[in-house]
Protein backbone atom coordinates (compact mmCIF):
# COMPACT_ATOMS: atom_id res chain seq x y z
CA UNK A 1 0.00 0.00 0.00
CA UNK A 2 1.34 3.38 -0.95
CA UNK A 3 1.81 5.87 1.80
CA UNK A 4 -0.34 8.95 1.57
CA UNK A 5 1.67 12.16 1.08
CA UNK A 6 2.17 14.12 4.26
CA UNK A 7 -0.18 17.07 4.49
CA UNK A 8 1.58 20.39 4.81
CA UNK A 9 -0.38 22.91 6.83
CA UNK A 10 0.09 26.63 6.74
CA UNK A 11 0.88 28.70 9.81
CA UNK A 12 -1.33 31.19 11.63
CA UNK A 13 0.03 34.53 12.82
CA UNK A 14 -1.92 36.57 15.37
CA UNK A 15 -0.70 40.09 14.66
CA UNK A 16 -1.32 43.13 16.84
CA UNK A 17 -2.00 46.18 14.67
CA UNK A 18 -1.57 48.60 17.55
CA UNK A 19 -3.89 51.53 18.36
CA UNK A 20 -4.11 52.95 14.83
CA UNK A 21 -1.00 54.84 13.79
CA UNK A 22 0.83 52.63 11.25
CA UNK A 23 4.17 53.98 12.47
CA UNK A 24 3.53 52.16 15.76
CA UNK A 25 3.50 48.72 14.13
CA UNK A 26 6.37 46.45 15.12
CA UNK A 27 8.91 45.78 12.39
CA UNK A 28 7.92 42.12 12.41
CA UNK A 29 4.23 42.97 11.95
CA UNK A 30 5.02 45.32 9.06
CA UNK A 31 7.11 42.65 7.33
CA UNK A 32 4.35 40.07 7.66
CA UNK A 33 1.72 42.45 6.32
CA UNK A 34 3.85 43.44 3.33
CA UNK A 35 4.07 39.77 2.28
CA UNK A 36 0.58 38.68 3.27
CA UNK A 37 -1.56 36.52 1.00
CA UNK A 38 -4.57 35.90 3.27
CA UNK A 39 -5.70 38.14 6.13
CA UNK A 40 -8.65 37.86 8.50
CA UNK A 41 -9.00 41.25 10.16
CA UNK A 42 -11.05 43.18 12.69
CA UNK A 43 -12.89 46.40 11.96
CA UNK A 44 -10.79 48.56 14.28
CA UNK A 45 -7.66 48.17 12.17
CA UNK A 46 -6.91 51.59 10.69
CA UNK A 47 -7.15 51.94 6.91
CA UNK A 48 -3.57 53.24 6.80
CA UNK A 49 -2.46 49.83 8.08
CA UNK A 50 -4.71 47.97 5.67
CA UNK A 51 -3.04 49.92 2.86
CA UNK A 52 0.24 48.17 3.67
CA UNK A 53 -1.23 44.82 2.58
CA UNK A 54 -0.61 43.77 -1.06
CA UNK A 55 -3.58 44.43 -3.34
CA UNK A 56 -3.74 40.81 -4.45
CA UNK A 57 -4.02 39.47 -0.89
CA UNK A 58 -7.33 37.98 0.21
CA UNK A 59 -8.84 40.18 2.94
CA UNK A 60 -11.68 38.83 5.06
CA UNK A 61 -13.38 41.19 7.52
CA UNK A 62 -14.87 39.88 10.75
CA UNK A 63 -15.67 43.35 12.09
CA UNK A 64 -17.93 43.86 15.07
CA UNK A 65 -21.33 45.47 14.56
CA UNK A 66 -23.09 47.01 17.55
CA UNK A 67 -20.73 45.30 19.99
CA UNK A 68 -21.22 41.91 18.35
CA UNK A 69 -18.98 40.07 15.92
CA UNK A 70 -20.56 39.87 12.46
CA UNK A 71 -18.92 36.45 12.48
CA UNK A 72 -19.18 34.57 15.80
CA UNK A 73 -15.89 33.78 17.51
CA UNK A 74 -16.16 30.04 17.03
CA UNK A 75 -16.63 30.56 13.30
CA UNK A 76 -13.58 32.85 13.19
CA UNK A 77 -11.56 30.09 14.86
CA UNK A 78 -12.88 27.58 12.33
CA UNK A 79 -11.92 29.86 9.44
CA UNK A 80 -8.36 30.18 10.69
CA UNK A 81 -8.07 26.42 10.95
CA UNK A 82 -9.71 25.74 7.59
CA UNK A 83 -7.42 28.03 5.63
CA UNK A 84 -4.31 26.81 7.44
CA UNK A 85 -5.32 23.20 6.72
CA UNK A 86 -5.54 24.19 3.05
CA UNK A 87 -1.88 25.23 3.22
CA UNK A 88 -2.32 28.98 3.54
CA UNK A 89 -0.28 31.10 5.90
CA UNK A 90 -3.02 33.07 7.62
CA UNK A 91 -2.61 36.44 9.31
CA UNK A 92 -5.20 37.21 11.98
CA UNK A 93 -4.93 40.99 12.26
CA UNK A 94 -6.28 42.64 15.42
CA UNK A 95 -6.41 46.17 16.74
CA UNK A 96 -4.16 46.79 19.74
CA UNK A 97 -2.59 43.63 21.15
CA UNK A 98 -4.01 40.13 20.54
CA UNK A 99 -3.80 39.22 24.22
CA UNK A 100 -5.43 42.33 25.71
CA UNK A 101 -9.18 41.97 25.16
CA UNK A 102 -8.43 40.61 21.70
CA UNK A 103 -9.65 37.03 22.21
CA UNK A 104 -6.24 35.83 21.11
CA UNK A 105 -6.16 33.23 23.86
CA UNK A 106 -9.38 31.63 22.62
CA UNK A 107 -8.08 31.47 19.07
CA UNK A 108 -4.73 29.88 19.84
CA UNK A 109 -6.38 27.17 21.94
CA UNK A 110 -8.39 25.94 18.96
CA UNK A 111 -5.55 26.46 16.48
CA UNK A 112 -3.08 24.42 18.54
CA UNK A 113 -5.68 21.72 19.17
CA UNK A 114 -5.99 21.40 15.37
CA UNK A 115 -2.26 20.73 15.10
CA UNK A 116 -1.43 24.04 13.43
CA UNK A 117 1.61 26.14 14.26
CA UNK A 118 0.71 29.58 15.59
CA UNK A 119 2.79 32.63 16.42
CA UNK A 120 1.71 35.81 18.23
CA UNK A 121 3.19 39.15 17.22
CA UNK A 122 2.37 41.61 20.00
CA UNK A 123 1.08 45.10 19.32
CA UNK A 124 1.00 48.33 21.29
CA UNK A 125 -2.24 48.20 23.23
CA UNK A 126 -4.82 50.96 22.88
CA UNK A 127 -4.22 52.00 26.49
CA UNK A 128 -0.46 52.31 26.12
CA UNK A 129 -0.66 54.06 22.75
CA UNK A 130 -3.44 56.48 23.65
CA UNK A 131 -1.94 57.35 27.01
CA UNK A 132 1.44 58.04 25.43
CA UNK A 133 -0.10 60.39 22.87
CA UNK A 134 -1.62 62.57 25.59
CA UNK A 135 1.37 62.30 27.94
CA UNK A 136 -0.68 60.38 30.49
CA UNK A 137 1.58 58.05 32.52
CA UNK A 138 -0.31 54.96 33.62
CA UNK A 139 2.11 54.61 36.53
CA UNK A 140 3.96 57.40 38.31
CA UNK A 141 6.01 57.33 41.50
CA UNK A 142 3.97 60.18 42.97
CA UNK A 143 0.51 58.98 41.91
CA UNK A 144 0.20 55.32 40.96
CA UNK A 145 2.27 52.19 41.49
CA UNK A 146 -0.30 49.83 39.95
CA UNK A 147 -2.46 49.77 36.83
CA UNK A 148 -5.37 47.49 35.98
CA UNK A 149 -7.14 46.87 32.67
CA UNK A 150 -10.83 45.90 32.71
CA UNK A 151 -13.62 45.56 30.14
CA UNK A 152 -16.54 47.90 30.68
CA UNK A 153 -18.96 46.25 28.29
CA UNK A 154 -19.62 42.68 29.16
CA UNK A 155 -22.23 40.50 30.78
CA UNK A 156 -22.83 40.99 34.49
CA UNK A 157 -21.05 44.34 34.79
CA UNK A 158 -22.84 45.18 38.02
CA UNK A 159 -21.83 41.81 39.51
CA UNK A 160 -18.11 42.26 38.85
CA UNK A 161 -15.94 43.10 41.82
CA UNK A 162 -13.81 46.13 41.01
CA UNK A 163 -13.15 46.98 44.65
CA UNK A 164 -9.52 47.98 45.13
CA UNK A 165 -8.80 48.41 41.42
CA UNK A 166 -9.00 52.21 41.52
CA UNK A 167 -8.23 54.86 44.11
CA UNK A 168 -5.16 56.31 45.74
CA UNK A 169 -1.97 54.90 44.23
CA UNK A 170 -3.77 53.03 41.46
CA UNK A 171 -4.82 53.60 37.85
CA UNK A 172 -7.83 51.89 36.29
CA UNK A 173 -8.08 51.61 32.50
CA UNK A 174 -11.49 50.64 31.13
CA UNK A 175 -11.83 49.31 27.60
CA UNK A 176 -15.19 49.25 25.78
CA UNK A 177 -16.90 51.50 28.29
CA UNK A 178 -18.54 54.17 26.14
CA UNK A 179 -22.03 52.67 26.12
CA UNK A 180 -21.94 51.91 29.85
CA UNK A 181 -20.20 55.08 31.12
CA UNK A 182 -23.03 56.05 33.49
CA UNK A 183 -23.20 52.54 34.93
CA UNK A 184 -19.41 52.46 35.34
CA UNK A 185 -19.40 55.76 37.23
CA UNK A 186 -22.23 54.63 39.50
CA UNK A 187 -20.57 51.25 40.08
CA UNK A 188 -17.19 52.71 41.05
CA UNK A 189 -18.76 55.27 43.39
CA UNK A 190 -20.99 52.58 44.93
CA UNK A 191 -17.88 50.43 45.45
CA UNK A 192 -16.29 53.23 47.47
CA UNK A 193 -14.39 55.39 44.97
CA UNK A 194 -14.64 59.12 45.63
CA UNK A 195 -16.94 60.98 43.20
CA UNK A 196 -14.22 63.60 42.66
CA UNK A 197 -11.65 61.08 41.41
CA UNK A 198 -10.03 62.40 38.20
CA UNK A 199 -11.17 60.63 35.05
CA UNK A 200 -10.22 60.95 31.39
CA UNK A 201 -11.63 59.60 28.16
CA UNK A 202 -9.32 59.02 25.18
CA UNK A 203 -11.05 58.67 21.81
CA UNK A 204 -9.38 57.30 18.66
CA UNK A 205 -5.97 57.24 20.30
CA UNK A 206 -2.96 57.87 17.97
CA UNK A 207 -5.21 58.51 14.95
CA UNK A 208 -5.65 61.80 13.13
CA UNK A 209 -9.01 62.42 14.81
CA UNK A 210 -7.92 61.58 18.37
CA UNK A 211 -9.37 63.53 21.31
CA UNK A 212 -8.95 63.45 25.08
CA UNK A 213 -11.01 65.07 27.83
CA UNK A 214 -10.85 64.99 31.61
CA UNK A 215 -13.27 65.70 34.43
CA UNK A 216 -14.39 64.02 37.66
CA UNK A 217 -15.76 60.51 38.02
CA UNK A 218 -19.24 61.73 38.91
CA UNK A 219 -19.31 63.66 35.63
CA UNK A 220 -18.13 60.78 33.41
CA UNK A 221 -21.41 59.98 31.66
CA UNK A 222 -22.28 63.64 31.14
CA UNK A 223 -18.80 64.35 29.76
CA UNK A 224 -19.27 61.55 27.23
CA UNK A 225 -22.58 63.02 26.13
CA UNK A 226 -21.34 66.62 25.91
CA UNK A 227 -18.58 65.57 23.54
CA UNK A 228 -20.49 62.83 21.68
CA UNK A 229 -17.73 60.32 22.42
CA UNK A 230 -17.83 57.22 20.25
CA UNK A 231 -15.88 53.98 20.16
CA UNK A 232 -13.04 53.25 20.09
CA UNK A 233 -12.41 55.08 23.34
CA UNK A 234 -10.80 54.37 26.69
CA UNK A 235 -11.68 55.55 30.18
CA UNK A 236 -8.80 56.16 32.58
CA UNK A 237 -9.49 56.68 36.28
CA UNK A 238 -6.92 57.94 38.78
CA UNK A 239 -4.74 60.82 39.88
CA UNK A 240 -2.38 60.34 36.91
CA UNK A 241 -5.07 61.98 34.78
CA UNK A 242 -4.14 65.35 36.27
CA UNK A 243 -0.66 65.21 34.71
CA UNK A 244 -1.90 64.63 31.15
CA UNK A 245 -2.67 66.79 28.12
CA UNK A 246 -6.32 65.72 28.21
CA UNK A 247 -8.48 68.83 27.89
CA UNK A 248 -10.35 69.93 31.01
CA UNK A 249 -14.00 69.52 30.14
CA UNK A 250 -16.19 70.86 32.88
CA UNK A 251 -17.74 74.04 34.17
CA UNK A 252 -18.52 74.98 37.74
CA UNK A 253 -22.22 74.76 36.97
CA UNK A 254 -21.98 71.30 35.40
CA UNK A 255 -19.98 69.82 38.25
CA UNK A 256 -21.99 71.55 40.98
CA UNK A 257 -25.17 70.12 39.51
CA UNK A 258 -23.61 66.67 39.29
CA UNK A 259 -22.36 66.65 42.89
CA UNK A 260 -25.25 68.48 44.48
CA UNK A 261 -23.28 71.50 45.67
CA UNK A 262 -20.68 69.51 47.65
CA UNK A 263 -18.02 72.12 48.48
CA UNK A 264 -15.22 69.60 48.96
CA UNK A 265 -15.76 68.18 45.47
CA UNK A 266 -15.96 71.65 44.00
CA UNK A 267 -12.57 72.41 45.56
CA UNK A 268 -11.08 69.36 43.83
CA UNK A 269 -12.64 70.48 40.56
CA UNK A 270 -10.77 73.77 40.92
CA UNK A 271 -7.48 71.87 41.32
CA UNK A 272 -7.99 70.31 37.88
CA UNK A 273 -8.39 73.64 36.14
Amino acid sequence: MKKKPKTTYGNVYLVGAGPGDPDLLTIKAAKLLSNATLIIHDGLVDQAIMNLIPNNAVKISVAKKRSRHSVPQDQINAMLIKYAHQGHDVIRLKGGDPFIFGRGGEEIEDIRAAGIAVEVIPGISAAVGGAAEFLLPLTHRDYASAVTFVAGQCKGLSDQNWAGLAGKGRTLVIYMGVATADAISEKLIADGLAPDTPVAVLENGTRDNSRAYQSLLTDLGAMMQRNTIKSPALIIVGDVVRTSLAQNDFTATQITQAIGGNCALTDNMEKLS
